[in-house]
């Protein structure tokens, strides 16, 4: 599970139209567990591109990071985890 620390969202400006609807980056701290695979010393963060357009809303794509080194960390989050995302980015727009 999720446990979310902090968080910064800012609306993305789409001047060429690209995607339907509004898009907002999301900055997303998150505290794993000692013993999850996310686990690092430096803090995790993600980067969310989420699309807010009914009824197409979601997440675009996301990308995880270390907080101090802003290292890539290349892994996926698992479903429950990423539902939860979603569901915390459809009520902090």
């Amino acid at each position: 599970m999720l446990t979310i620390t902090e968080f910064e969202v800012q609306e993305i400006n789409d001047p060429f139209g690209i995607v339907e609807g509004s898009r907002y980056e999301f900055q997303i701290v998150i505290d794993p567990e000692e013993d999850d695979e996310l686990y690092s010393e430096n803090g995790v963060y993600i980067r969310v591109i989420y699309r807010a357009d009914e009824p197409k809303d979601g997440i675009i794509k996301y990308e995880l990071y270390e907080n101090v080194t802003e290292k890539y960390l290349d892994f996926d989050l698992e479903e429950d985890e990423l539902a939860v995302l979603e569901t915390f980015c459809k009520e902090h727009i």
